[in-house]
């Protein structure tokens, strides 16, 4: 096992990012009864800098789980309902004109927040869909050639509806290749759904949770989770696995770089949350289909040909692509 990294002056200790994210999980746990490993794939997205994308059928808790994960951290929150009629200046501001000073003035949109829900996202025009681009890679926007920062640490938790609902239009590739893991959260299973039924007419569970961190917190979070340590040859195996993708004779678009770099960011935040300062390659394999099934295409024709959908493929990836024995040095 490495020795663990430096701590920065003021910076957190392992037991205590443990106790945070534990009372986080709990927090939201709380509100997504039987759903720990969507409330896990938040809060690794959350302290992984990246944006969760959550898709699924509509009624399963989508929002639920984005509105419990902001009411459980003390910092800034809004929420967009995206509907065909929104416009890109809703969601990153526009410029008005001051008649008293003479001047333009920049009204912030509702994408100015630590965290922002993006309610049914593919119900907008691509358009509009385009407006969160800048924002989620380089945490600015920029209005009328004027960039404006948005506020650290920045987390777009968006849902939508499968294409084929009605009133959907499907994500482009480059707004998908934002988000660092797309997840289902499935229908709860029968214990789950009658303790919802009992619970839920009588209160709403949102109404008694309350933050159990805040913005600077989880900054420190963050900063702990960027010292997990990440051998060469695991570097190695992630750079491998997101090659093999483009080569696969089944898929037509393979994993950008940016997915790798992400899929390393998120390998590290579950090996914290595991309760270790080193990534091995299980954290690696847990993560690949989440953070790169949603921008891989399948093959024209692959469907027609009898391939296997985009997480068979994966599957078979990492089957193929060999595991780097010294994975720890």
């Amino acid at each position: 096992m490495p020795e663990t990294a430096p701590l920065i002056p003021g910076e957190i200790t392992a037991e205590q990012f443990a106790a945070q994210t534990s009372a986080i999980l709990a927090s939201v746990g709380r509100v997504i009864d039987g759903k720990p490993d969507a409330v896990r794939s938040a809060l690794v997205c959350l302290l992984a800098e990246g944006h969760l994308l959550i898709e699924d059928v509509p009624g399963v808790g989508k929002t639920m789980l984005a509105r419990a994960l902001a009411a459980s951290v003390d910092a800034t929150v809004r929420r967009i309902q995206f509907t065909p009629d929104l416009l890109p200046g809703d969601v990153t501001g526009v410029s008005v004109y001051n008649p008293v000073d003479r001047e333009f003035e920049f009204k912030r949109g509702a994408i100015f927040a630590h965290i922002v829900i993006a309610d049914e996202i593919n119900r907008s025009s691509p358009k509009t869909q385009s407006a969160l681009l800048e924002a989620m890679e380089e945490g600015q926007v920029t209005v009328d050639g004027a960039t404006h920062p948005l506020p650290e640490p920045f987390l777009v938790v968006a849902t939508q509806n499968p294409l084929e609902m009605e009133g959907t239009y499907a994500l482009p590739e480059a707004q998908r290749d934002r988000f660092m893991m797309r997840i289902s959260m499935g229908y709860p299973d029968p214990a789950a759904e009658a303790l919802m039924l009992r619970q839920r007419d009588v209160v709403n569970p949102l109404s008694a949770v309350s933050a159990v961190a805040d913005a600077s917190s989880i900054s420190q979070l963050i900063g702990w989770a960027r010292s997990v340590h990440v051998a060469p040859p695991l570097e190695e195996y992630a750079v491998a696995l997101a090659q093999a993708t483009r080569v696969d004779p089944s898929l037509h678009l393979g994993a950008s770089p940016r997915a790798t770099l992400q899929l390393i960011r998120a390998a590290k935040v579950w090996a914290a949350l595991d309760g270790r300062d080193y990534v091995i390659p299980d954290d690696i394999t847990a993560l690949l289909v989440p953070v790169f099934a949603h921008r891989l295409l399948p093959a024209r024709g692959a469907h027609r040909a009898g391939a296997q959908p985009v997480e068979a493929a994966l599957a078979q990836i990492v089957d193929r692509v060999r595991v780097p024995m010294a994975a720890r040095s």
